[in-house]
């Protein structure tokens, strides 16, 4: 299915950049200093006819997807983006110029240059110091040697384009090879059109990230090939290139988007394990981009609506749905980790994690009525995997402790994105002023609507101290264990087991801000975990309604903690 993906986009492109070209032709001034775009479509023609594979491998170049698709949002607003609309509508010269090279034509040609630097995609980029922001120069091809010229450089092509000569960067290229399986990725710190969102300049790796990265991705590779084989057969078909960003620790960033097929951003992982995961993750990604090209799998609707646990903020539907795939094949690898028995602990945790989160959002997207039939049967597809994976057996720790993370999270979640009915919160408010001892029975909070506005911060330092215990983080270089940010001493308590320290540092932390969500949870977290109790009811399943009683009630001449109102509203909270 990969390869067909990959091919309809191949398709997509070259009618969407024949159809920009067209409309581009009709704004006036649209080439700027630089040829007509039709001499493009014309070297793009004659390099196809030379050597069909070149112009291939620049239609599947993830970037020239980017590009079409910006540029072609720049024309419908008639607007410039991050640089004049020439320029980046030149950028079809520098795609022709890229493919007449591949092709070893003889050619000429002038393309933009952004701050000197000069982009031929998959090849690399010739920079001209001191040259104006946006200005152009000349590529030529004659007998096999290529150069990019202004009026005072010429910067001469290696005969291996992916490695450095004076004035030329080579886009780099981390091969690696487990048995029978091939991965070659492309490190692209260079390629203008890179970025999810707009045009980004050149960030080279230094050497050492480089050789960082050849060793993470044959980890990553290693454990691919060894546990999902068949994911390792179709991967490299499917993800080509890296945008590699810096470590940030405790997090895997990655993103991706549906215009760059092929393509993935991430930041480097702290481990193997760590890539791997983000490499299935993209992947995922970038498979259901491709697939929503083809198939309609739900109607529009970007309502913010639906929570997810893997992001702070309410989702739509269409972020909901992209989420499951992605860690529907997250889950999947851990899976088979934890069967083969790597790092039981760590693999244990996020197995359990993982499968609960994203069985949660499954089944409520599976009622969802924007679905179409053939969303309908993406969903039930999954479903006839993930569904048995829920009793499958964990080790008790990894079960509980992802119990707690998944409890943590949406009480949080709840706590800043759900606003109880002020009605409720009155009536409550009242009835503990009047000094009653139950509250009124509680209405059904099930239907609130989220907001996509946060009220207050959240800081995920409680599941990141558990990643850390059960491996999920290599020692510091001085062999210390890695601080975690924003951690306070109640959290490393509360992860240490000792509930009691745990309650009173989120006392403490509550006493000085009675609103702070992490306080609020972690308390909850911490009473519960030593035996049923009203008070962790109501801050672990109605947080957001402690709170709002609380700020109402708490300028009372004896003012109560937040504690006390969670205990008497966890009366009737089910347990």
């Amino acid at each position: 299915m990969v390869r067909r993906l990959r091919r309809a986009e191949r398709s997509r492109r070259k009618l969407l950049i024949h159809t920009l070209l067209t409309e581009a032709a009709k704004t006036p001034d649209h080439s700027g200093p630089l040829p007509p775009l039709d001499s493009a479509w014309e070297l793009l023609a004659r390099a196809e006819a030379r050597a069909p594979r070149a112009v291939n491998r620049l239609l599947t170049n993830p970037y020239t997807g980017s590009w079409a698709g910006y540029t072609t949002r720049l024309i419908r607003n008639g607007i410039d983006g991050v640089s004049p609309l020439w320029m980046h509508l030149g950028h079809a010269h520098a795609i022709a110029a890229a493919a007449a090279i591949r092709a070893e034509l003889d050619f000429e040609t002038t393309i933009p240059a952004w701050h000197g630097n000069a982009m031929l995609p998959s090849l690399g980029m010739a920079g001209f110091p001191g040259s104006p922001t946006f200005s152009s120069v000349i590529v030529r091809g004659m007998n096999g040697r290529y150069s990019a010229s202004d009026d005072r450089t010429t910067v001469r092509l290696p005969d291996a384009p992916d490695s450095d000569a004076p004035g030329w960067r080579g886009i780099r290229r981390v091969r690696s090879q487990v048995g029978a399986h091939r991965f070659s990725l492309w490190l692209d710190d260079l390629d203008p059109y890179r970025g999810l969102y707009e045009p980004v300049p050149p960030e080279r790796l230094p050497g050492k990230d480089l050789a960082d990265w050849q060793r993470l991705i044959d980890e990553a590779c290693r454990l691919i090939a060894a546990h999902l084989p068949g994911l390792a057969r179709i991967m490299p078909v499917g993800l080509a290139s890296l945008v590699p960003k810096p470590q940030v620790l405790f997090r895997n960033p990655s993103a991706s988007t549906g215009e760059a097929f092929g393509s993935a951003v991430i930041g480097l992982p702290a481990d193997g394990a760590s890539l791997a995961e983000s490499l299935i993750h993209e992947f995922q990604h970038i498979v259901l981009g491709g697939l929503l090209h083809l198939v309609e799998l739900y109607e529009p609707d970007p309502r913010e609506r639906i929570y997810v646990s893997w992001r702070d903020d309410p989702r739509p539907l269409s972020g909901a749905l992209q989420g499951v795939y992605a860690f529907f094949g997250v889950t999947a690898f851990w899976r088979a980790l934890l069967q083969a028995e790597r790092c039981p602990r760590r693999s244990g945790f996020e197995f359990a994690f993982w499968r609960e989160q994203t069985w949660r959002t499954l089944r409520v997207l599976r009622e969802d009525a924007t679905l179409t039939a053939a969303g309908q049967r993406f969903l039930d597809d999954i479903a006839e995997r993930l569904g048995p994976w829920q009793s499958e057996p964990v080790p008790k720790e990894a079960g509980e402790l992802a119990a707690a993370a998944g409890l943590d999270h949406l009480a949080g979640w709840r706590a800043r994105h759900l606003r109880p009915d002020p009605s409720v919160v009155a009536e409550l408010a009242e009835a503990w002023l009047d000094g009653r001892q139950r509250p009124p029975v509680l209405r059904d909070t099930a239907e609130l609507s989220p907001t996509p506005v946060p009220d207050g911060s959240w800081s995920h330092a409680r599941t990141d101290l558990i990643r850390l215990s059960v491996g999920g983080a290599p020692p510091a270089s001085d062999g210390r264990a890695p601080t975690v940010p924003g951690a306070t001493a109640a959290d490393s308590a509360y992860t240490a087991g000792d509930f009691l320290e745990a309650i009173e540092g989120y006392r403490q932390e509550l006493a000085t801000d009675p609103d702070r969500p992490n306080s609020l949870v972690g308390l909850g977290l911490s009473l519960s975990a030593r035996g049923p109790h009203p008070a962790a009811r109501a801050l672990l399943h109605c947080p957001e309604l402690v709170r709002a009683v609380h700020r109402l009630v708490r300028s009372a001449p004896r003012s109560p903690t937040v504690e006390q109102i969670a205990a008497w509203i966890g009366q009737l909270v089910p347990g």
